[in-house]
C-alpha cells in the first residue's frame, strides 16, 4: 500500500473488498482487466516524467532552496537556512524494514542536531488493519527546534497562489497519512507529553531499530557471516559501544509533527517552484478514525470460503490470465464491497463494482447522499415501492424517508397531470 491507496482505503472505510485485496497485495488493476472492467483512470507516462523533472528540479542543490520555500512560508522570524547548513543524511539500507529503521535513525540525530535537515524519500512504517504498509513522503524537512514539516511535491499548477481543490484536497489528505505515520515515529524519539509514556522505553525501541539496520547492513556487505558476534551483541551494548545518545540524554529531545505541509507546484504554468502551507489537521483527524475503524485482514479472510484465490493463472510469458472469467468472479464477490461513485477515480476495480451493484438495484450507485437520506431503504425496487404504495395524504408512516417518496410521488403525478402532452418516466 502507498499513501494513495491508504486515503483511498481511509475514505472508505466499509468496503472489506479493498482492504483485503491492498492487503494481500492483489494487483487490482490486472484483475480488473481479467474480468472485463478496466479501471480509466491514472497518471500518463508524459505526466509522470514531467513530475519527476520537477522534484529533481525543487531539490536540486541539497534542497536549499526547498527549505528556503518553508522558511519564507513559515514567517516565524527564525534565521533563515546560510549556505551550507541543511544536512542531508544518507537514508539507504537494505529492504523496507532497513530504510524504516535508517530514516527513525537519521530523524532522531537530525532532530538531536538542532538544524535543518532534508531527508529525500524517507521510508514510514503504518498498521493498516494488522498489516503493515512502508510509506516514502517525498520529502521530510526538519526544523531546528525539532519539529518536523511533510514536503508534497505535486507536478499540476498554482496559478496566483491557489490550484484545483479537489487536487489540493487529495494531496491534504495523501500528506495526512504520512503525518500519521510520522507520529508514530517521534513518538518513541521525543519525550512523552506529561503523564504519558516512558522515556527509557521509547528510546530503547528507537536504539533496537538503530542496531537492525547496522545488523541488516552488515548481512549485505558480509553475506558469508564473518561478522556475526559483532551483530548479534545486545542492542543496549551495542549502541553504547557506538556512541548512541543515552535514554537521560535523548531526555530533552521533542520531536514533534507539524500539521501543516508544504505543499510544492509550479508557478503558474512555469517549471518554477511554489509552495503554499495546507492545514491537514482535519484530514489527519478522519484518517485515524477511518483506519481504526478498518477490519483486520485476518477476519476479512476468515470469513472467505475455503480455497478463495485472486490468482489469475497468468502464462508463462505473464501477461494473459487463463483463469475462467466465471470463477474470478465468484472470488471477487465473495467480499463484500461498499461501492460509491466516487471510487471510480480512486480505486481499479470500481467500475466492476459499480456494475455488480447496479445490477443488485442497490442505492449506493447513486451516491452516498442519496444513501443516506433513504434509512432502511437499499434498493430502487425498495424505494418505488415505498413511494408508489399510497397517497401522500395518508396519515405519516413514522419513516421520514418513506413520508418523502410519498410526497415527492405525489407532486410528480400533480405536474404530469397538468401537462397532459409530457411522456411518463418508467
Amino acid at each position: 500500500m502507498d499513501a494513495r491507496a491508504l486515503a483511498a482505503l481511509a475514505a472508505n472505510p466499509g468496503c472489506r473488498r479493498r482492504a483485503l485485496l491492498d492487503g494481500a497485495g492483489v494487483d487490482k488493476g490486472a484483475l480488473a482487466q481479467a474480468l472485463g472492467a478496466p479501471a480509466n483512470f491514472g497518471q500518463s507516462q508524459f505526466a509522470h516524467q514531467r513530475g519527476n523533472s520537477f522534484e529533481a528540479r525543487v531539490k536540486a542543490d541539497g534542497g536549499a532552496d526547498l527549505v528556503r520555500l518553508l522558511h519564507e512560508r513559515l514567517r516565524d522570524g527564525s534565521e533563515p537556512p546560510g549556505p551550507g547548513a541543511v544536512a542531508t543524511p544518507d537514508l539507504t539500507a537494505p529492504g523496507p524494514q532497513g530504510r524504516t529503521a535508517r530514516t527513525a535513525l537519521a530523524l532522531r540525530e537530525a532532530t538531536e542536531a538542532g538544524r535543518w535537515a532534508l531527508l529525500d524519500h524517507p521510508m514510514v512504517s503504518l498498521d493498516v488493519a494488522g498489516s503493515p504498509a512502508f510509506l516514502e513522503p517525498d520529502a521530510v524537512v526538519v526544523h531546528p527546534d525539532g519539529s518536523w514539516t511533510v514536503i508534497e511535491i505535486k507536478s499540476f499548477p498554482m496559478v496566483d497562489g491557489s490550484a484545483d481543490p479537489a487536487k489540493v484536497g487529495a494531496a491534504a489528505r495523501q500528506s495526512a497519512v504520512y503525518t500519521l505515520a510520522l507520529e508514530r515515529v517521534a513518538s518513541m524519539i521525543g519525550r512523552p507529553p506529561e503523564g504519558g509514556g516512558d522515556t527509557a522505553e521509547a528510546v530503547e525501541a528507537v536504539d533496537v531499530a538503530e542496531t537492525a539496520s547496522a545488523a541488516m547492513t552488515a548481512d549485505a556487505a558480509d553475506p558469508a557471516g564473518t561478522k556475526e558476534a559483532a551483530t548479534s551483541a545486545d542492542p543496549a551494548e551495542t549502541a553504547a559501544q557506538e556512541g548512541s545518545v543515552t535514554p537521560a540524554e535523548a531526555a530533552p529531545v521533542r520531536a514533534r509533527v507539524r500539521h501543516q505541509v508544504l505543499l510544492v507546484c509550479p508557478k503558474d504554468f512555469s517549471n518554477l517552484p511554489t509552495a503554499e502551507l495546507v492545514d491537514v489537521r482535519k484530514q489527519l483527524a478522519v484518517t485515524r478514525r477511518q483506519l481504526d475503524r478498518l477490519t483486520r485482514i485476518e477476519e476479512i479472510a476468515a470469513a472467505l470460503p475455503e480455497g478463495t484465490t485472486f490468482d489469475l493463472r497468468l502464462t508463462d510469458d505473464g501477461r494473459n490470465p487463463t483463469r475462467p472469467v466465471e470463477e474470478l468472479t465468484a472470488a471477487v464477490d465473495a467480499v463484500e464491497a461498499a461501492y460509491a461513485p466516487e471510487c471510480l477515480s480512486t480505486c481499479e476495480l470500481a467500475a466492476h463494482c459499480r456494475t455488480r451493484s447496479r445490477a443488485a438495484g442497490q442505492v449506493e450507485a447513486l451516491g452516498r447522499g442519496v444513501r443516506g437520506e433513504l434509512g432502511g431503504l437499499t434498493t430502487v425496487d425498495a424505494v418505488l415501492t415505498a413511494a408508489m404504495n399510497g397517497p401522500a395524504d395518508e396519515a405519516p408512516t413514522g419513516d421520514p424517508a418513506v413520508d418523502a417518496l410519498r410526497r415527492a410521488a405525489a407532486l410528480r403525478a400533480e405536474a404530469l397531470a397538468s401537462r397532459p402532452e409530457a411522456v411518463a418516466c418508467r
